[in-house]
């Protein structure tokens, strides 16, 4: 198996996205609270922050497609979402990240003593481990670049039609339990709760812009925070 290799944020280098954790607590575009609710959030906000410590482990591995199944070199699936988003790539990089276990106690402490704190630390979590990563795929993409290799939008199992029973085959692959202390359970849900599986795809031609992009485009290695037409989950809260 490839080398796994570990990387550590500090929290200054990820500034917090309010307008984005607002959206995972509920609040939509707007991003709307009363004054004193806004207050409570901030606070909220404050001491969650405090408490993350952020971690990435990551592999890199050749790719292949095999007729209707797309081999990882750690996992194969018949995902044809997936197959998209890595048509012409060579390589994958597989990463694991977390924010640790320290807003999991925060939850857990709140979750009878005040449900509203405990679901402003949930939002807040949530957008913690995203801006995670997209620190690490876009330092991770930037990498690559140099060698000639563009980024795809990262692709966890569980979205679209990736399934999460490929969860396993990430953790034996990264050791992720040894290298970040993320274990997973045999629901196939991970601990610490606020932490990511994922694959990045490279291709030695950029991805052409399509339609979905709006006409805008989107930066290769870029995530789509918050755009979610490329999932089939149609009824998740957070589709816009």
């Amino acid at each position: 198996m490839p080398a796994v290799y570990t990387r550590f944020y500090e929290g200054a280098a990820l500034p917090f996205d309010k307008k984005e954790a607002l959206r995972y607590y509920g609040c939509g575009a707007n991003g709307a609270l009363s004054a004193d609710m806004g207050a409570l959030f901030d606070e909220c906000a404050r001491e969650a922050i405090a408490v993350c410590g952020y971690k990435v482990c990551y592999a890199s591995f050749a790719v292949r497609t095999e007729g209707e199944t797309v081999d990882l070199g750690f996992t194969r699936t018949n995902s044809r979402a997936l197959r998209r988003n890595l048509e012409g790539c060579e390589k994958v990089v597989a990463f694991a990240a977390t924010i640790g276990m320290g807003l999991d106690r925060l939850i857990a402490r709140y979750s009878s003593l005040s449900p509203v704190r405990a679901y402003a630390f949930q939002a807040i979590g949530a957008e913690r481990v995203e801006a995670l990563c997209d620190a690490f795929n876009e330092d991770i993409a930037r990498e690559y670049e140099a060698k000639g290799l563009y980024a795809r939008p990262r692709f966890s199992c569980g979205y679209g039609d990736f399934p999460l029973t490929a969860q396993p085959d990430f953790f034996r692959a990264l050791d992720c339990t040894r290298k970040i202390g993320v274990t997973l359970n045999d629901s196939l849900l991970m601990s610490p709760s606020k932490s990511v599986t994922a694959v990045i795809g490279f291709s030695p031609v950029p991805r052409q812009k399509t339609s979905t992009d709006g006409g805008k485009g989107q930066k290769e290695g870029e995530h789509a925070r918050g755009k979610c037409e490329k999932c089939s989950a149609e009824n998740c809260m957070f589709r816009h």
